[in-house]
């Protein structure tokens, strides 16, 4: 059995690769080392946090029976579950209709439909705490800020990103496969269920994902539409960490970081699965 023998490099492709690798690494390092540290210190036996102590696992324990703490999880959860259900729903729509239609203002509302992605969420945080000051329904009073008003919120910043994904995607559909379908004898909704929506499924789980990462961290526009007795999880840590970073608050970022990584590998596992059936098909 003969072995080739490894082509060899010139000086200067070699310093060419050599630079590339250092300043790939030197980005990975600049982007994970924060998050690196956030979960060795979690393990911390140290209640300022500061100066290595020793190796516990106390604090994961801590984080669970805290239960103002689990409490603006749960809600954060939920908020960001039902933001990430109902956005996904209007900016596929949203999406599927800039695309397919042509109506009067077209541009106009492409440009009103990225208006929550480019203002900032101060100004937001601003207007969606106008708005639900100024809507008395169904009775005399404001609209209460609680985990309705929080989550209205975070589907109108959300819905637009869904949109913005799913409209790249269908930039890509040749719209001559469902006009065949349709040749077939498919009606407008069996089109749309076996031919656009399957093309469409990458872009709707990389949209889902983007609005749940984006509601589950938001804090400006939580922190202007939560009343004193709706709390969530960003909110929550910030009222902590204005004392002190404990390994506790580390404990439980790390959770959700950890939380995040399994949506994400699921979400990319999906897409796989969604890219070998299309390539059957």
């Amino acid at each position: 059995m003969k072995f080739l023998a490894r082509k060899p490099v010139a000086p200067l492709e070699y310093t060419k690769r050599l630079w590339m690798r250092s300043w790939i690494a030197a980005v990975t390092f600049f982007l994970y080392a924060p998050l690196l540290v956030l979960f060795v210190f979690s393990f911390n036996d140290s209640k300022a946090n500061v100066v290595w102590r020793g190796f516990t696992f106390k604090y994961y324990g801590k984080v669970f029976k805290n239960e103002a703490l689990m409490a603006a999880l749960g809600n954060s959860l939920t908020i960001a579950f039902l933001a990430t259900l109902f956005s996904l729903v209007l900016g596929a729509l949203a999406a599927v209709m800039l695309w397919k239609f042509r109506f009067p203002l077209k541009a106009g509302v492409e440009g009103a439909m990225a208006l929550p992605i480019v203002v900032p969420e101060i100004c937001m945080g601003v207007a969606m705490l106008m708005f639900f000051a100024a809507v008395k329904w169904p009775s005399d009073l404001p609209w209460p800020l609680n985990l309705s008003a929080i989550t209205i919120a975070h589907i109108t910043f959300c819905f637009p990103f869904v949109t913005m994904v799913v409209r790249a995607r269908l930039a890509s559909f040749n719209k001559e496969e469902e006009e065949a379908a349709k040749d077939l004898g498919a009606s407008e909704w069996q089109a749309f269920r076996d031919v656009l929506l399957p093309h469409m499924k990458p872009g709707l789980i990389a949209g889902a994902l983007l609005a749940f990462t984006l509601s589950l961290d938001d804090f400006v526009i939580t922190f202007f539409t939560s009343g004193p007795n709706t709390t969530t999880f960003p909110v929550k840590v910030y009222s902590m960490v204005r004392f002190s970073v404990t390994p506790e608050v580390n404990a439980v970022s790390a959770l959700l970081i950890l939380l995040t990584i399994i949506l994400t590998t699921i979400a990319l596992k999906l897409q796989d699965i969604s890219g070998e059936a299309g390539m059957h098909q």
